[in-house]
């Protein structure tokens, strides 16, 4: 049993570091900007799946506390942040129910086995009409269907991705995942970032305001509880 613990905790870190714990500058500011239309300012951020904590800059002044959580802590994380280690893949998580105000999992879901208890225990977390953000690429844009088309694959799960990028979801999947979870006031937005096929350049950032699904390769599904800690069944 021992080496079979030792066996998973170094696949777990492999996958981590194959995510180089960092996302684009896009998506962070796709979910600061969320947060700032809905005046969430102060108290606790939990950033699940934090990597480097990127969103802990992003979000500079906005809380009064930090906590990240990820398998592996990651360098440049920084030292006035809060981080606690776990394998979100398992059923215990060093949390606490209704301990933040705000609980993001960025570009997080699409690593793990079980999207519907993942986004479950997020809701655990928050208070009482507190938000929970969940990013994840975008299999909807217009790349991504090139891709599938091409190479039957989407763009963000390919052979290379694996196997750190495990589970695929839809936008709708995401709003089905959420609403199961008790959240209420579920919004859908997108990064306005998309690359171009076979190129590493990106469509104007014009095109992709104005054709979000079709020109982003990241979206973002936000919601609120209304009642913290209580799951529906």
């Amino acid at each position: 049993m021992r080496a079979e613990t030792l066996a998973h905790a170094d696949t777990l870190e492999a996958r981590a570091r194959q995510s180089l714990g960092s996302s684009n500058d896009a998506i962070y500011r796709m979910v600061a900007d969320a947060l700032a239309a809905r005046g969430v300012a102060r108290g606790r951020l939990v950033d699940v799946g934090c990597g480097g904590g990127a969103l802990w800059r992003a979000t500079s002044g906005r809380f009064d506390q930090y906590c990240g959580l990820d398998a592996v802590r990651y360098d440049g994380l920084p030292a006035d942040a809060e981080f606690r280690q776990v394998d979100l893949d398992s059923s215990s998580w060093p949390t606490v129910d209704g301990e933040a105000d705000v609980v993001t999992a960025v570009e997080t879901i699409e690593h793990l086995e079980n999207p519907w208890a993942f986004v479950r225990a997020l809701v655990r977390i928050v208070k009482p009409g507190g938000w929970v953000v969940v990013t994840t690429p975008n299999q909807l844009s217009f790349l991504s269907l090139v891709t599938l088309f091409v190479k039957r694959r989407f763009s963000a799960f390919q052979d290379s991705h694996f196997p750190a990028h495990r589970t695929a979801l839809l936008e709708s999947d995401l709003r089905r995942i959420a609403s199961s979870a008790g959240l209420t006031d579920i919004a859908v937005a997108y990064s306005h970032r998309g690359r171009l096929p076979l190129v590493a350049a990106h469509f104007p950032a014009a095109f992709a305001r104005t054709f979000p699904r079709a020109l982003s390769d990241n979206l973002m599904v936000i919601g609120r509880n209304p009642r913290g800690g209580e799951l529906r069944a």
